[in-house]
């Protein structure tokens, strides 16, 4: 099992192939959107380059759940996330940290979640639990 560095290091090299970016410009607290540029159709490619480089696979919505991020009524609501909504984040994303969203839970905020660091962490929960 890799220590969370060394997968933190992976991921790093991962995105910097992916997006095309420096590494000196990734670091834990990156956001995928805003400091690294990415498209939603990077994501698709992020996705199948972390399943080759980790050996796991990544169902469709796991790790960037996609009704959400498409407004789903239920899920979005005048912008804002509903309570629903955030419960289908918790429920999707048990690895990322949602507490300083919930307090004001924008929609526009959303890719403000999707970090390096959430990265990191989702892919350490899929290889403890191979």
């Amino acid at each position: 099992m890799p220590t969370q560095e060394e997968i933190f290091k992976k991921v790093s090299a991962t995105l910097v192939e992916a997006l095309n970016v420096d590494e000196d410009e990734i670091s834990p607290s990156s956001t995928l959107n805003g400091d690294l540029g990415a498209e939603s159709i990077d994501f698709l490619d992020i996705v199948f380059r972390l399943e080759r480089e980790f050996g796991i696979k990544i169902p469709r919505n796991e790790l960037f759940p996609e009704a959400i991020f498409q407004g789903d009524a239920d899920f979005v609501k005048d912008g804002k996330v509903t309570p629903k909504g955030l419960q289908e984040l918790r429920e999707k994303m048990p690895f990322a940290d949602l507490s300083s969203f919930e307090q004001n839970p924008q929609a526009t905020d959303l890719s403000e979640l999707f970090t390096v660091d959430l990265i990191a962490r989702y892919i350490a929960g899929k290889l403890q639990a191979k």
